[in-house]
C-alpha cells in the first residue's frame, strides 16, 4: 500500500469521479435510462467491427447478458445488426443516426459537466489539467 498522501488522494479523487461519471449515472442525466445506453460507448470507441462478444468483453459481462443489451440498443434504435459477408454466423454491430445522435448529446453533456466544474479556473489551469490527466490516462494500466 502506497503511503505517498498525493497518491491516496489521486485514488479518492478517481473513485469519486467513476461515481458520478459512470454510464449509468450520465444516461440517466441524459434521458437515456435503459441499460442499453452502455453498448453506444463500446461500439463507438471500437471505431470499427464490433460484435457481441466484444460488448461482452469490454462491459465485463458474460455473453447472455451483452446479448440482451445489444437486443435492447437494436429495440431502441440505437444500433442495428449487419450480416458479415465473410461469416454468414456473425453479425456486426453498426450505430444507426439515433445512435449517433445519443453520443453526441452524451459527449455534450459530459463537457458542460466538466465546463461547470472548471468554470472558475483560468485557461492555463485547464490546458495544465487536460495534459496532466491526458498523461495520467496514458500511464494507467490498460
Amino acid at each position: 500500500m502506497h503511503e505517498d498522501k498525493e497518491i491516496a488522494a489521486i485514488e479518492r479523487a478517481m473513485v469519486a469521479i467513476r461515481r458520478r461519471q459512470s454510464r449509468r449515472a450520465l444516461a440517466r442525466r441524459q434521458g437515456a435510462t435503459g441499460p442499453e445506453f452502455e453498448v453506444l460507448d463500446v461500439v463507438e470507441g471500437a471505431g470499427g467491427q464490433v460484435t457481441v462478444s466484444m460488448v461482452a468483453e469490454a462491459l465485463n459481462v458474460d455473453q447472455p447478458r451483452a446479448s440482451r443489451l445489444v437486443t435492447a440498443a437494436v429495440t431502441a434504435g440505437l444500433v442495428r445488426r449487419e450480416a458479415d459477408q465473410a461469416d454468414g454466423r456473425r453479425a456486426w454491430l453498426v450505430l444507426t443516426e439515433a445512435g449517433v445522435a445519443a453520443l453526441g448529446q452524451a459527449r455534450q453533456a459530459r463537457q458542460a459537466a466538466f465546463a461547470s466544474a472548471t468554470a472558475d479556473w483560468s485557461a492555463a489551469e485547464r490546458a495544465e489539467f487536460a495534459r496532466l490527466l491526458t498523461r495520467f490516462v496514458e500511464g494507467m494500466p490498460g
